[in-house]
């Protein structure tokens, strides 16, 4: 009795694997070891089956007939265990293409971004720039005139606005598309970005380096250059630092960012589950195939590493131009 009721619990268990494997063959693409698996698991649920039957008396088969059956699953499962990896590497392939594939849609999304941001910096400068240093010039034509006391004091300060406007429009067109980045290096931009953070904040920021006037792929320097960014005014804004350290290096093929500040810190895990600023950095970051790792806890500030493998040789003047074109 008790070999009946293994027998129907092997069948339903078997039956269920292999209507569960079954599921999975077009997830496999009809691969030939996962075939091989079913119908090792499907000849050994009729073997159960046939053995049950016959156990109540039935007799379907000659006895003869379990010997052919059992040759025949010991083969389709030895194949398939023999051949296993190939669907392991199947699967890492599958993987693989799919993180590719990742890859390619974010950096065509930070590409796309940053096309829009360069268009809408030019249409700034060319466009609004001019037409708010025309309206200044006639300004100062008109206070040439003579005028009353009133009337110079409404043009001159009309004119300090439109100057602070000027001065305004030419700030963001630079921070939309920072002209020093693209002519002078990421280290050249860096430093720019951070001499201007440093003049209206009271907060010191140490910047040291080891690049000179190296130049990287285009998206290696704007990301960086973007992550950058966002990690100091991440600090100014919200952690109440008193000081931030910066360091930017190439050690070999490896471009090595290396961040921390004494604020108050915070969880990194629960900024990155929000959906804040630090996803955003480690999807800019992986996008290049680069590591991001933070550290931070309430009142001991936050530390942040960066890695990037920069083994492509750095594009030339000609090659950057090419490809700048080609984006845009």
């Amino acid at each position: 009795m008790l070999i009946k009721i293994l027998l129907v619990i092997s069948i339903i268990v078997q039956t269920l694997a292999t209507a569960y494997a079954l599921r999975l063959v077009r997830a496999t693409k009809y691969n030939s070891v996962w075939i091989l698996f079913i119908v090792g698991f499907s000849l050994l649920t009729i073997e159960r089956l046939v053995q049950l039957l016959m156990d109540m008396g039935v007799e379907i088969v000659p006895r003869w007939w379990f010997a052919y059956l059992g040759v025949t699953v010991s083969i389709c499962l030895s194949i398939g265990v023999m051949y296993a990896h190939k669907l392991f590497k199947y699967i890492d392939r599958l993987n693989h293409q799919r993180t590719l594939l990742n890859k390619r849609i974010l950096t065509a999304v930070l590409r796309t971004e940053e096309k829009a941001r360069s268009r809408f910096s030019k249409e700034l400068h060319d466009g609004l720039g001019p037409l708010l240093s025309s309206a200044k010039m006639s300004l100062t034509a008109l206070s040439r005139d003579e005028r009353s006391a009133e009337q110079r004091e409404i043009i001159d300060n009309t004119t300090y606005v439109i100057e602070e406007a000027i001065r305004s429009l030419r700030e963001i067109s630079n921070n939309l598309s920072p002209h020093v980045l693209n002519d002078f290096g990421l280290a050249r931009g860096v430093r720019n970005f951070i001499d201007k953070s440093a003049a209206m904040h009271d907060v010191k920021i140490r910047f040291t380096t080891n690049l000179r006037t190296e130049r990287y792929d285009t998206d290696v320097e704007v990301i960086l250059y973007r992550v950058i960014c966002e990690l100091i005014n991440n600090s100014l804004k919200h952690s109440g630092c008193s000081s931030i350290n910066l360091s930017l290096s190439q050690n070999g093929p490896e471009l090595a960012l290396d961040y921390s500040d004494d604020g108050r810190g915070f969880n990194p895990q629960a900024m990155m589950d929000c959906g804040m600023g630090l996803s955003n950095i480690a999807s800019r970051i992986n996008s290049l195939g680069g590591t991001f790792d933070i550290t931070s806890s309430k009142g001991r500030g936050m530390r942040t590493a960066i890695r990037i493998n920069t083994q492509e040789e750095a594009p030339g003047p000609a090659e950057r131009t090419r490809r700048r074109k080609k984006r845009e």
